[in-house]
């Protein structure tokens, strides 16, 4: 802007000298030309330097995944084990938990149940009647001698109170801040944890897509309060959860002590298996973005994606059309207009065409923004957790997702899912493709940014 401010400023004294009758006019023809080049030159850099950027951020090599088993075949669970370098366990529990009406009670009432060790890592800690309940309750928990242990990002909960950091700290809480902005490291200001965990005494954990704000009260009722969901965990996959936590608690603090108990010794079966997966920045594909894709590979009748900022690569959408090819049923339920990123939801639509081009199925819900991460494949084996189908999500961010080959837990996931459906508006092909030439080329520009979204 210091050209324009600088251009207006000789207009003024041009016309202040005309009015002395004074001859300035040959100075200003001179100038403005000039300083009107120079705004010129520095937006085409401005340009071609995002352009570069952007250019340096899409994948070198797209991933072409086939998977030698189907989703409900006894030897996927070890077969997506052994290629990912996961843990498999067995023996463990879970409950589903829908909206805030049932997910921040029983957060709540975990918390208050502590007895030695709280391990809590989040993406959004903010001022209001959800942050000001977990904060009384970690407060009170570290008060009564438990280990209470913080890990958030640095500028996703940049509106936690301070009053709240000094009643933490007082109490005794560890609170560590991801990616806390650096002058010589900025860089790092777009890689942040979006991680949600929740580990009390080793032996129950909570993860999904909910973070601490007021906007996830209540059960997405209107626009104002998100629809999501968090699944309640018991069993030996907890402690790999707390080893996610510790992954980061470690990079925020110093020095500090990881905590994790020891192991349970519950095998995995093939219909009781569970792992966790993390993500964090690389260079190209993660262990998690290859889960991703032997997921869709391993469909064999249907495939339910449930995810706001739904941003295909390459890489997805050649597994998203080889699965079709396959005849899988694919549906897809993604955040309609009500959205907190509108750029991204931009980026997102124009995918769509492409998508139900082959002849997948995508929704659009429609009540409110629809924040939900979960995948069920052949009724059989299911994942969720914090990571959005997105590039920034596989690639940039850190995150932890859960990922289960347990019948029943899939069937629970699938009744919030065809619930979903019902008050979603299932977009059709013919009339997407007429929709107007201005939302086309603003879904044109967007998708240029979609690996950094």
């Amino acid at each position: 802007m210091a050209p324009l401010r600088h251009a207006g400023s000789l207009i003024v004294r041009a016309t202040a000298g005309l009015r002395r009758g004074v001859e300035i006019a040959q100075p200003l023809v001179v100038a403005r030309p000039i300083r009107h080049r120079k705004l010129l030159i520095t937006v085409i850099v401005v340009l071609l330097a995002v352009g570069a950027l952007l250019a340096l951020a899409q994948d070198q090599v797209t991933l072409k995944i086939q998977s030698a088993h189907a989703a409900d075949d006894p030897q996927f669970p070890g077969y997506t084990a052994v290629l990912l370098g996961a843990e498999a366990t067995g023996g463990n529990q879970y409950t589903v938990l829908t909206n805030g009406d049932q997910i921040f009670p029983a957060m709540l009432a975990a918390v208050t149940g502590a007895r030695r060790r709280i391990s809590f890592e989040t993406y959004i800690y903010n001022k209001g009647s959800v942050g000001e309940q977990f904060t009384q309750a970690f407060e009170a928990a570290a008060r009564r001698g438990v280990q209470v242990n913080l890990v958030v990002d640095a500028m996703g909960s940049n509106k936690i109170p301070k009053e709240w950091q000094e009643r933490l700290k007082a109490a005794g809480v560890k609170v560590g801040e991801f990616g806390q902005p650096k002058w010589y490291a900025l860089e790092e200001l777009n890689y942040r944890t979006h991680r949600k965990i929740l580990v009390v005494d080793g032996r129950v954990g909570f993860t999904g897509g909910v973070g601490l704000d007021d906007q996830w009260l209540g059960h997405a009722q209107d626009k104002e309060h998100w629809r999501d969901t968090m699944v309640r965990i018991e069993g030996p996959v907890v402690r790999l959860m707390e080893g996610a936590f510790n992954e980061n608690f470690v990079e925020t603090l110093g020095p500090v002590t990881p905590s994790v108990d020891p192991p349970e010794q519950i095998p995995a079966s093939p219909l009781d298996s569970a792992m966790v997966l993390r993500s964090s920045p690389s260079g190209g594909s993660n262990d998690l973005k290859r889960l991703y894709l032997l997921a869709i590979a391993a469909a064999r009748r249907t495939l339910d994606i449930c995810s706001p900022y739904f941003v295909t690569d390459e890489s997805t959408e050649w597994a998203l059309r080889e699965a079709r090819q396959r005849g899988v049923h694919i549906r897809i339920v993604v955040e309609g207009d009500l959205t907190d990123a509108k750029p991204v939801k931009y980026a997102s639509r124009q995918a769509y065409q492409r998508l139900m081009d082959t002849g997948i199925e995508i929704y659009e819900y429609q009540p409110t923004m629809m924040h939900t991460k979960t995948i069920v494949v052949d009724g059989a084996w299911s994942m969720f957790g914090s990571a959005n189908f997105d590039n920034r999500s596989l690639e940039l961010n850190d995150e932890m997702n859960v990922a289960v080959s347990d019948k029943a837990l899939a069937a629970r996931l699938l009744q919030d899912f065809e619930q979903d459906v019902r008050v979603s508006r299932r977009l059709d092909p013919v009339q997407w493709r007429q929709r107007s030439a201005l939302e086309k080329s603003r879904e044109y520009f967007w998708s240029y940014f979609g690996e950094i979204f």
